[in-house]
């Protein structure tokens, strides 16, 4: 559903635009701001600094983009999460046959909705390679309040390693030095979970 409203608003742009979906200015603007709400929430200052784009242009679209929250575009209707099963139940199927560890972020706004999705690093059959500034560079760019890390174990079972534990303590004092909190890393292994945070590992 996001998938089909993100590639209908790329088609919007381009039309009105009068470029092709795979120009220059079109994947450049959407690389910038891939989902709708970063792109119903752009400024003309963000839009000039892309190459292609003057001050007219910069008009249209924000012109554009006014015009169609008033014609009502489907607002984005993700999940909220409120504890470690809602993780469990959206991930689990994406992570169930995955041989090698996936390190996921789940970047919330401040009602702890969904913003968006996204696979951080790919590792290893028993290990995720993951460093802070990767975390945190896509949490700043979705404007995110807060996040949830979560991975899987190939193995099938969810009991954290002495790397989890610690690399979830590092994520945490990166997240309170920066502003965004960390609010559980939950570890999928086969139909089970563990939640760092109901674990006191936090």
């Amino acid at each position: 559903m996001q998938q089909t409203k993100e590639n209908d608003l790329r088609h919007l742009v381009s039309e009105s635009l009068r470029e092709s979906n795979d120009s220059y200015t079109i994947q450049e603007l959407f690389e910038r701001f891939p989902t709708a709400t970063e792109l119903m929430d752009v400024s003309e200052q963000q839009l000039v600094s892309i190459k292609g784009i003057g001050k007219g242009k910069a008009r249209q679209i924000t012109a554009m983009l006014k015009l169609a929250k008033v014609l009502a575009l489907p607002a984005q209707d993700e999940p909220v999460i409120r504890s470690p099963k809602d993780v469990f139940n959206l991930l689990e199927s994406d992570l169930r046959y995955e041989q090698k560890e996936h390190f996921i972020c789940l970047f919330l706004n401040t009602k702890n909705r969904l913003i968006f999705k996204e696979v951080i690093s790919i590792g290893s059959l028993n290990a995720a390679i993951v460093h802070p500034r990767e975390v945190f560079h896509a949490a700043i760019r979705r404007c995110s309040a807060s996040l949830i890390c979560a991975h899987n174990h190939p193995s099938g079972d969810p009991e954290p390693s002495i790397e989890d534990v610690n690399l979830t303590k590092r994520l945490i004092a990166a997240g309170e030095i920066i502003g965004i909190e960390v609010l559980d890393h939950i570890i999928i292994g086969g139909n089970r979970f563990y939640s760092l945070k109901e674990h006191g590992l936090l």
